[in-house]
């Protein structure tokens, strides 16, 4: 039997078990049914048993055989961990699988992939899976270090997650040197068995090197460097000068006084606000918006590397933007002092902060003043400098808006910040906490403002106006509620650390607001912060409304910065084509449109805060390179059955006391109660205790610090064994 016979015979089986799959069959009655010769049936037999060897069909028997059920795949994201396995949270469900790594096949960190799932979760575990096949890699580059072996070159990732050396053929190395940090994609890897090749596509330079630690990043997380060379061309043919055609249809606001206000180093400034009194003590409160979309056409080369990119992403040396720069820093700017076209929003409000009536117009102004956060709060403060009454109003109104929201529920959370100061070669010399600052606080409070009413005039207002029976697609920015199982882990931890919530049973933003007002002030506020944000679900953009639980908004959007995030850039387009009445057809290209611009832009999001996380954990961890030996204040963030995670008090630098460094006393993890508890001692160990530590070791490549712990200058509770920790009233 020739392998051209055996290839054809092939399909004629699986044709013939097929059609009877609930049947088995012995091989020689296969043969007769498919009209093998009697000196052929050796060779057929033995290709029966090959096809059921490789699970094209199943052996059910000695010589039996029948149809081979295809699994059901699931698909889903897989997330791998670091000592090797992962889970694949499956998009259809919240069903989440966990995959062994000898299950992997050659899936990668973050791709997309159809998974098997051949084992039912035991109690308290997880269902398992295999992964099947590759769907989408999310990666497109893997940086690592090109490396010269004794047969072959290679590349060995920076990521841990990713255990596999790339090899590298001479011809596709670029000419790379051993040391240096490169880009490399995967071309060949269709074995598990077997090391995955690739190509060099981008030399970084070497470790050491001003800005390779950064470049690392960005091409780790696929962003971009540089605009393709169609964009930068089409963006260059693009001017600033107003033609009398580029006013028509806007509303002159030149003569207002308006401003922008924003951190000292920006230079895309894409919002102004102005305060006006009008009759019977009333205010218009005016939000300019950069108006992008005049310049940036939909479908043109721009628009669609913006989409590709969705956000501008702030690494610690540098910007990566939405547009070129150009357009970002100069032609839709609202520098001082020049004629800008902006969407404006004017509110008209009483003297309790209550919109009174609106109007969302395309507009001209001319900004008057480039304020930096810093220099309102000095004017606020001493009462002197320009614009101060409008200043001082506006610092009024915001703090009316602020109490109102949170009256309503509105969460706020202090989260803190850190500015990382770099000398000329790149090298962390100083970590400051940025500060909150009233100035933050008034422009935080119009941007929501004008997010949230021009949503309701999407959902509410425009509906009446033209008399629809259902409402026209918009991109929302949704916050649904966070799930029982996280909110009764944030009750627990909360009942542990002595504080008082209320809302375990059915939430609202209002119960996470009183914890959030009881840990005011007190050691375990940043400790509350910290995990109620990690209990919450995460905001994103949506064309189904179901409101902002975190704000506590029935309908909100992001409307305020179009240089910078895409669905912004959409929204503005949405408000002018829905000055008046769009076609059916369009409409119907909207609603099919639109949903896939929301998953972009959500998934870009996030991309971009784990990018920005990343760049500046890695200065963080180069900072304490000569720390070794120095003695720091810090406060538990993290307890694990492996040790205490404590982060500096004064750069917000996380490292681990290892258990196995707790010599005083053998410790017991009590996960219920978010503690390591001494055997012997009853010494304790909680989040939020006060401690001292001692930098041991600092590991740049893997961005670990360690520490042990000074136990005898820690604040940890003592408790006789058997016996629970006291608990402290809430304040």
């Amino acid at each position: 039997m020739t392998k051209k016979t055996k290839k054809t015979l092939q399909p004629k089986i699986l044709g013939f078990l097929e059609k009877q799959p609930g049947r088995k069959f012995k091989s020689k009655t296969i043969s007769c049914f498919l009209e093998i010769p009697q000196t052929e049936y050796t060779e057929f037999r033995n290709l029966l048993r090959s096809l059921a060897q490789k699970s094209v069909i199943a052996k059910v028997g000695r010589n039996v055989y029948q149809y081979k059920k295809k699994p059901t795949l699931a698909i889903g994201a897989l997330k791998v961990k670091t000592q090797g396995y992962g889970f694949v949270k499956l998009t259809e469900s919240d069903q989440e699988l966990f995959i062994s790594q000898r299950n992997m096949a050659t899936a990668l960190d973050g791709d997309l992939v159809a998974v098997q799932v051949f084992a039912q979760p035991g109690k308290g575990l997880l269902a398992e899976g295999k992964i099947d096949h590759v769907i989408e890699r999310k990666r497109k580059f893997i940086v690592g270090t090109y490396k010269r072996g004794k047969y072959f070159n290679f590349v060995a990732p920076d990521d841990l997650k990713i255990p596999w050396d790339i090899i590298i053929h001479d011809d596709f190395s670029k000419r790379a040197e051993p040391g240096q940090k490169v880009a490399v994609t995967i071309d060949y890897w269709e074995e598990t068995g077997l090391n995955p090749t690739g190509q060099i596509v981008e030399i970084l330079g070497f470790p050491k090197d001003t800005g390779v630690d950064i470049s690392s990043v960005a091409y780790a997380f696929n962003l971009p460097l540089s605009f393709p060379e169609k964009v930068d061309r089409e963006a260059a043919q693009i001017t600033g000068k107003l033609r009398k055609r580029d006013l028509e249809n806007r509303i002159d606001l030149r003569q207002l006084n308006c401003f922008t206000i924003d951190p000292e180093d920006a230079k895309d400034f894409d919002d102004a606000v102005s305060l006006e009194k009008i009759a019977n003590g009333k205010f218009r409160l005016g939000v300019h918006i950069a108006d992008v979309s005049h310049f940036v056409e939909e479908g043109s080369e721009t628009d669609k590397e913006a989409l590709k990119r969705a956000t501008s992403v702030y690494l610690v040396d540098r910007v990566i933007p939405m547009l070129p720069e150009k357009l970002s820093n100069q032609i839709c700017s609202l520098q001082a002092d020049q004629d800008r076209l902006t969407f404006s929003v004017l509110m008209t409000m009483d003297r309790a902060g209550s919109v009174l009536n609106y109007e969302i117009k395309p507009s001209v102004i001319r900004s008057k003043r480039r304020f930096s956060y810093e220099e309102v709060v000095e004017i606020l403060k001493s009462g002197k400098g320009d614009f101060v009454q409008d200043l001082t109003e506006m610092r009024d109104l915001s703090q009316r808006l602020f109490r109102a929201r949170l009256q309503a529920g509105s969460l706020d959370f202090e989260t803190t910040e850190v500015k990382i100061e770099l000398d000329e070669s790149g090298r962390p010399v100083a970590i400051h906490r940025k500060k909150s600052l009233e100035s933050h606080r008034l422009i935080e409070e119009f941007m929501l403002l004008a997010n949230r009413v021009v949503a309701e005039h999407i959902a509410l207002r425009l509906p009446e106006k033209y008399q629809l029976n259902r409402k026209w697609p918009f991109v929302y920015r949704i916050h649904e509620k966070p799930t029982k199982e996280k909110i009764s882990d944030f009750a627990n931890l909360v009942k542990s650390l002595g504080f008082e919530f209320k809302g375990k049973k059915r939430i609202h933003a209002k119960h996470l607001s009183d914890v959030l007002a009881q840990a005011k002030g007190l050691p375990e506020e940043d400790i509350i912060n910290q995990v109620m944000l990690r209990s919450l679900m995460k905001a994103k953009y949506d064309t189904k409304n179901v409101g902002h639980f975190g704000l506590a908004f029935h309908h909100y959007t992001h409307f305020t910065s179009p240089i910078r995030r895409y669905p912004d850039l959409i929204v503005h387009r949405l408000l002018k084509e829905y000055a008046g009445q769009p076609a059916e057809e369009r409409l119907a290209q909207l609603r099919l449109e639109l949903p896939e611009i929301c998953r972009i832009a959500t998934d870009q999001e996030i991309n971009a805060m784990e990018a920005e996380r990343r760049s500046i954990k890695m200065k963080k961890v180069e900072f304490m390179t000569d720390k070794l030996g120095e003695e720091y204040n810090g406060i538990i963030s993290g307890i694990v059955p492996f040790g205490i995670f404590v982060e500096i008090v004064d750069y917000l630098i996380d490292g681990l006391v290892h258990v196995k460094d707790l010599t005083s006393d053998y410790y017991i993890y009590d996960e219920a109660n978010f503690r390591l508890v001494g055997k012997t001692s009853g010494v304790v160990y909680r989040l939020g205790d006060r401690v001292k530590i001692k930098v041991i070791r600092v590991v740049p490549e893997e961005r670990l610090v360690d520490f042990h712990l000074i136990e005898d200058a820690g604040k940890a509770k003592v408790v006789p064994p058997g016996r629970e920790a006291g608990k402290k009233k809430p304040s």
